[in-house]
């Protein structure tokens, strides 16, 4: 019998969660993600230099003003880990838009355009590119007026329905709802030690979102993202994508065993579901009455942009920059 990683290949695109670029080129991905924190701890490695030598040096040249600089070396430096795993994954590879631009609309359009800039200039086409934006009303209106120009977005920090149904009325290419995240919050507030995998909160969740979608015909594709364990993942067999952390793809890799299709896009078709109209008060009462979901995105947000800053830094320091 197969790995449980190769057989869930057959049933699902995987997709690697990680900056580190020796990783990818073990698992063998269709597609990779980053965020900030990623990138930081990437940034740590000296294989890796030679991108924030050349983020630098392209900020130096480019930039009109220190502010300026700054900006556009965080930039610089976030496609060039993007352009190094588009060497190693036939599909897409998403970039984040900076997290404190997550209730600005305006701005993070400006940033998604600076980064498909930057992708275009090394040669890189815009359709094996993800923008990924925080799941926010204003986000969302971000990836609306960013899919009508053709420039795909995967909304990320994600932990509810009505941030699912927000994003793919937009017709976002991609949303990417958490699973770990939604399990750390009822572990601590339901004072548990863990659950059943079927009983999953996170699990749950993502279950209702994909069945949510499949059942009314939206093209937005699920990825599951953000385990904890192994038997997540497993449970969310079918889903559209997944993108997993490379310590559980190794144990997915190392390990045998069935694994049957949980998710199914035609099952889902024929539930007795019903639909759900959004505008802008309706999202924000429904995300409001969600303190999970409140919580986690709020959460993630500050957690990106500390990363942010502590990469700015990290970047100024060693390079003796002044900002």
């Amino acid at each position: 019998m197969s790995s449980q990683l190769e057989q869930l290949k057959q049933i699902t695109t995987i997709v690697v969660d990680t900056g580190d670029i020796d990783t990818i080129k073990k698992f063998t991905p269709t597609d990779a993600t980053t965020n900030p924190s990623l990138i930081l701890a990437a940034t740590q490695q000296s294989q890796y230099k030679h991108l924030l030598d050349d983020a630098v040096q392209y900020a130096k040249k480019k930039a009109a003003n220190s502010k300026e600089m700054r900006t556009l070396m965080m930039d610089k430096l976030f496609v060039n880990f993007g352009i190094e795993i588009l060497r190693l994954v036939p599909g897409r590879v998403s970039t984040e838009v900076d997290a404190r631009l997550s209730f600005d609309r305006d701005e993070s359009i400006r940033k998604a355009h600076t980064l498909i800039k930057l992708y275009e200039e090394a040669g890189i086409n815009k359709e094996r590119v993800l923008i990924k934006l925080a799941s926010t009303w204003e986000s969302t209106r971000a990836a609306q007026e960013l899919e009508n120009e053709g420039i795909h977005c995967n909304m990320t920090l994600l932990f509810s329905l009505p941030q699912a149904i927000a994003c793919a009325d937009v017709k976002a290419t991609l949303i990417s709802p958490f699973v770990g995240r939604i399990l750390d919050w009822y572990k601590k507030n339901e004072n548990a030690s863990g659950y059943a995998p079927s009983e999953d909160p996170g699990v749950q969740s993502v279950t209702q979102i994909y069945n949510y979608l499949k059942k009314f015909g939206y093209k937005t594709q699920v990825m599951g993202a953000s385990f904890r364990n192994v038997d997540e993942i497993l449970e969310l067999a079918g889903c559209d994508l997944l993108t997993i952390a490379p310590s559980l793809l190794e144990k997915l890799k190392n390990t045998q065993g069935p694994v049957p299709r949980k998710l199914n896009a035609d099952q889902a078709r024929h539930l007795n579901l019903e639909k759900i109209n959004l505008d802008e008060k309706s999202f924000r009462l429904m995300l409001n009455d969600n303190a999970m979901a409140t919580e986690k995105l709020a959460e993630g947000i500050r957690k990106f942009a500390e990363d942010s800053v502590k990469l700015e830094q990290y970047m100024a320091d060693s390079y003796n920059l002044s900002f």
